[in-house]
């Protein structure tokens, strides 16, 4: 286990690594002058030529990514350009945010839609089964900031009954938690459904039937705990991919997380926070991704690390 954990850390350096290049060169090659843009309109050429100096754009850009990696290696992320704040300091106080809305998302997105998977998956081509796969198909098909927007009209202009932006309110997450959970409810109800199909028709199944089994413990103690590695694949993955698409959902909803930070970085061409958060966020999708591979095993004691 030791062995295969250093090996994925490696590996996780390496991606890091590219990461961190490809963003840099992507950013760097955008057009425009990012010290003219952070400078604003009337700034005079020597403020904007000391902003130059102040990010390092004066110098060659091998030397920038270079000086780049060395922050990198010692922690640093850089200064904002907007704020003249560590980059790590606002990431950190934002991060707790977005952790916290891509965490009930997730909790929400599981339970219903292992729920809804199971349902479909005991009671194959029948009229609930197709109505649920519609629910999820829809669910897929939605674009996140859609239904944003007509959760926010419906529950908060209309009805007043959710706060439409901000986290003042105690159940501000609300709406921004069920726009984010839609997509993943929907793709972690196929592949429940999907993997108990598969499961269903084993033969240890029909011999704990045959035994008298009760159904739900069936279910539960045979069926779905050897249907859940692939489940918990997808459960993973959406995680990562709820902590990049609360970029969206933030912005919608006005909520102070990274996301929200990001879009109003990019706006503002600031190159040292833009990076330090895919950076950020290219982390958190990688230890995430050891994690779920560290827990086949638990849930599966036949899988083995070399």
């Amino acid at each position: 286990m030791a062995r295969y954990i250093t090996q994925r850390l490696v590996i996780a350096v390496i991606t890091l690594l590219g990461v961190s290049t490809i963003v840099f060169l992507m950013l760097h090659l955008l057009p425009g002058d990012p010290a003219r843009m952070i400078a604003g309109l009337l700034a005079s050429d020597q403020d904007i030529a000391r902003i130059r100096i102040q990010l390092g754009l004066d110098k060659p850009l091998v030397v920038q990514y270079l000086l780049f990696l060395g922050n990198l290696l010692h922690g640093n992320l850089g200064i904002s350009a907007r704020t003249s704040d560590p980059v790590l300091t606002d990431v950190l106080q934002r991060l707790p945010a977005t952790i916290e809305l891509a965490v009930i998302s997730t909790a929400l997105a599981t339970l219903v839609g292992i729920l809804a998977g199971v349902i479909a998956a005991t009671r194959p081509n029948t009229i609930l089964d197709y109505v649920l796969s519609a629910l999820t198909l829809f669910g897929v098909s939605m674009p996140v900031y859609w239904l944003g927007l007509m959760l926010i009209i419906v529950f908060a202009v209309n009805l007043h009954m959710l706060p439409a932006a901000g986290d003042d309110s105690s159940t501000s997450f609300i709406l921004p938690s069920l726009t984010l959970a839609a997509f993943s409810v929907a793709l972690i109800a196929r592949m429940t459904r999907a993997s108990m199909l598969e499961v269903l028709g084993q033969d240890y199944v029909r011999t704990a039937r045959a035994k008298g089994m009760r159904e739900n413990r069936v279910l539960l103690r045979h069926a779905l705990k050897n249907a859940f590695i692939p489940i918990l694949t997808v459960i993973g993955l959406q995680f990562g991919t709820l902590l990049g698409g609360a970029i969206l959902t933030e912005s919608v909803f006005g909520w102070p997380g990274i996301g929200l930070l990001l879009v109003d970085s990019i706006f503002a061409r600031d190159y040292p926070m833009v990076q330090g958060i895919v950076l950020v966020f290219s982390t958190l999708f990688i230890l995430l991704n050891l994690g779920v591979d560290l827990l086949y095993a638990y849930f599966d004691p036949r899988i083995h690390f070399a």
